[in-house]
């Protein structure tokens, strides 16, 4: 019988587990939902900045004053890793760290590379062996277009001072709530856009700049970077949320098959037992008969 009871806590044990993955997965499928419609109706707006953003930094000259759109030989980089404070989200922040990882041995070695990281997640693991020059776990209890605005004017101030020469962003993007995609895209300096072979990136686009081109530069590029990190944050929570999602359904699964395994070999050891007291029994009573 203390086989009985161990499998009997057992079950009772896997049922709490079910139970708790089983309202996680709710509460992330619920707010998957709000980050989900953030995130597409942020996007066409993002991606067409950016595209302008590109197309203008292609036409800027020399003198006209862009210090973001500054290409320098890279010595110091700027790795910005974006994770969450929380875990159970399957492979979700491991996959950033690895990537981190990467870049550090493979795309800049022999460069001086430190990391300003979004999310306690990401921040506990690399700190460990690399500079963090800026930890930012709070911007998720607050999630705002002016908070992150922070972020985007501490790292636009970082290139601008010729403390780094590049700043690169690595993230999770929302495809679907069971995919996400690892970006690793640069930041600063703006990249120009691709040219085709027919036409050259300078011309690809012709602008009428009203006031001037020095103001347009002036404002629309610091928003644009602004926009550009917002949406990176926000497909990171998007992301979160889904990979949440997934994680706690097949963990769900999982405990639901495992409580059904035990509630037979329960019910396999409680019949086992059964058989084994008739057989004393009827054993007994042949005994007595004799």
């Amino acid at each position: 019988m203390a086989n009985l009871k161990e499998i009997r806590n057992r079950i009772s044990s896997v049922s709490s587990t079910m139970q708790i993955t089983s309202a996680m997965k709710m509460v992330s499928a619920a707010k998957l939902k709000k980050a989900q419609d953030a995130i597409t109706a942020m996007r066409p707006y993002a991606d067409k900045l950016t595209e302008l953003l590109q197309n203008l930094s292609a036409t800027l000259d020399d003198d006209s004053g862009s210090k973001f759109a500054d290409q320098r030989e890279v010595k110091k980089v700027l790795v910005v890793t974006i994770t969450s404070n929380r875990g159970l989200a399957g492979a979700f922040n491991s996959n950033i760290i690895k990537e981190a990882r990467r870049t550090l041995s493979e795309d800049f070695v022999g460069k001086q590379v430190d990391f300003v990281t979004i999310g306690k997640k990401g921040n506990d693991i690399l700190r460990k062996s690399a500079k963090v020059l800026q930890n930012n776990n709070a911007i998720f209890d607050d999630l705002t277009f002016e908070n992150v605005s922070e972020i985007a004017d501490f790292l636009m101030e970082q290139y601008a001072k010729g403390h780094y020469d590049k700043v690169v962003l690595i993230y999770n993007k929302f495809k679907n709530a069971a995919t996400q995609l690892i970006i690793n895209e640069q930041y600063l300096p703006i990249l120009p856009p691709k040219s085709d072979d027919t036409q050259t990136a300078k011309g690809a686009v012709d602008y009428i700049f009203e006031p001037n081109k020095a103001k347009i530069v002036e404002e629309l590029i610091p928003k644009s970077l602004k926009t550009q990190l917002f949406k990176a944050i926000r497909d990171s929570v998007a992301s979160e949320h889904g990979a949440r999602m997934t994680a706690m359904h097949k963990a769900t699964d999982n405990a639901t098959e495992l409580r059904d395994e035990l509630k037979l070999q329960y019910n396999k050891a409680r019949q086992a037992a059964i058989t084994g007291e008739i057989l004393e029994i009827v054993g007994g009573a042949e005994a007595l008969a004799g």
